[in-house]
């Protein structure tokens, strides 16, 4: 990774293309759940959206190992890259355990509370760890 000159920049690229097709997708996914944009059905927007917040999470998960394989040892010690971590686990918890109970949100127009709870706690818990990720460099 280090002797690649174009290898390091590519990653980053990679995982920011990532994390805009998961935050973009999970994000307005979100929203709907949480009740914005009711005219819009719910199954359509989950089977429309979740392939593409798949596809996001597999770049960040290819391209994240990548880049901490370029620079473990201070990621390993740095308390801003951990909690990216436990903010990622929580989130994907989050993420499988929504799907189990509410599924692609075939449940009529008003999502129950437990599933806007869920939706807005995704929210915070990907945006923060989009957030830490980018504080990382500044650590």
């Amino acid at each position: 990774m280090r002797g690649g000159k174009g290898f390091y920049p590519a990653a980053n690229v990679v995982h920011i293309i990532g994390l805009v097709l998961l935050l973009g997708s999970i994000g307005v996914l979100d929203l709907r759940v949480a009740g914005l944009g009711r005219a819009i059905p719910l199954p359509t927007l989950s089977r429309m959206l979740t392939p593409l917040a798949m596809a996001g999470l597999a770049l960040l998960a290819a391209s994240g190992f990548v880049l901490f394989a370029a620079d473990a040892s201070p990621l390993l010690r740095s308390p801003v890259f951990l909690t990216k971590l436990v903010l990622i686990g929580l989130a994907l918890v989050n993420a499988l355990a929504f799907r189990r109970w509410f599924g692609d949100g075939d449940y009529g127009s008003e999502p129950p509370a437990a599933a806007r709870c869920m939706a807005v706690g995704s929210l915070v818990l990907w945006t923060t760890a989009a957030v830490l990720g980018r504080l990382i460099a500044y650590s």
